[in-house]
């Protein structure tokens, strides 16, 4: 069975995303479309984890279904747990409620990517709906997660944000196997990548995040801490980005890296200046994203 719709993958990405919609599309195809599914699937699972209307049962169970869904697609099972989800609303961002609404075509396009890149998607993405249900289960009889130490945060930034680098030096090094000579060092990096920009989330979203029931930051910890820790990370994500660039990636996968590792470099130093909340202005952003595509347009050089 087919769908008779057409996925609108970048009009979703524009609804779902800040940083990725901006980001994804310097990639080039096919790394573009393969890192476009992926990251509106991880978007799936953490609506369904932070779906604050439903109890800590109806969470993991829906991170369960996900999860089993990926590992066996099937577009009817897809279509019913979009319904579902959505009649029982899953969210109020409408957004949201589309990317879920749109999930049969999700499940059917990634089913249609070469057999490498599938996999590659398929199995991170049921990694992460996993560790997100673990996260869950761990949480209070709501479902909140408060963390109460550093190594509970870097646990929690890895379910959510490492695997993604995981699955980023997967599929780069499967769209442009060149990049083996580099493979050591993106490996070393490609967590603390993952790490340093949901840290930097983190740190920004501090108030909107109590107001919702979430505690991310560690009451035991002191933020400068957490601070230094994103600091560091953002140093590895430089060093992975330069590892791309060293090792033959086209300049779109390396402009894709860089603009939220600069991003996130700049958003930290007006955290740091002016405290949760504190956000990079949209013309910082245009100026950084017309440099890269600059970059792109001009073969990485």
């Amino acid at each position: 069975m087919s769908s008779s719709r057409t996925l609108p993958l970048q009009d979703l990405l524009v609804k779902t995303s800040r940083t990725f919609a901006l980001a994804i599309p310097l990639l080039g195809e096919p790394t573009e479309t393969e890192v476009g599914l992926a990251y509106l699937l991880f978007r799936v699972a953490d609506t369904v984890e932070d779906a604050s209307s439903w109890s800590r049962a109806e969470r993991t169970a829906g991170l369960a279904d996900f999860a089993a869904l990926m590992g066996s697609p099937d577009l009817s099972r897809a279509r019913a747990l979009a319904e579902d989800w959505n009649r029982r609303e899953v969210t109020d961002h409408a957004g949201y409620r589309e990317l879920i609404d749109f999930l049969p075509e999700l499940i059917e396009a990634t089913v249609a990517l070469p057999d490498s890149a599938r996999a590659i998607v398929t199995q991170h993405v049921v990694r992460t709906a996993i560790g997100m249900k673990e996260i869950i289960e761990s949480g209070d009889l709501d479902g909140h997660v408060h963390l109460g130490s550093l190594d509970e945060l870097k646990k929690y930034c890895y379910v959510v944000a490492g695997i993604v680098g995981e699955l980023l030096t997967d599929l780069f090094i499967n769209d442009a196997p060149q990049l083996q000579a580099e493979r050591e060092v993106l490996h070393a990096n490609q967590v603390a990548f993952g790490e340093g920009l949901q840290l930097v989330n983190i740190l920004k979203d501090e108030r909107d995040d109590a107001e919702g029931g979430r505690s991310y930051l560690p009451k035991g910890v002191d933020k400068a801490e957490v601070l230094a820790l994103a600091r560091a990370d953002l140093v590895c994500a430089k060093a992975y980005t330069d590892a791309l660039e060293r090792g033959g990636a086209t300049a779109g996968m390396v402009a894709f890296t860089t603009l939220p590792r600069q991003l996130a470099e700049a958003a930290l130093s007006r955290i740091e200046d002016a405290g949760a909340g504190a956000k990079v202005s949209r013309a910082q952003v245009g100026e950084m994203l017309e440099k890269l595509q600059r970059f792109v347009s001009a073969g990485g050089k």
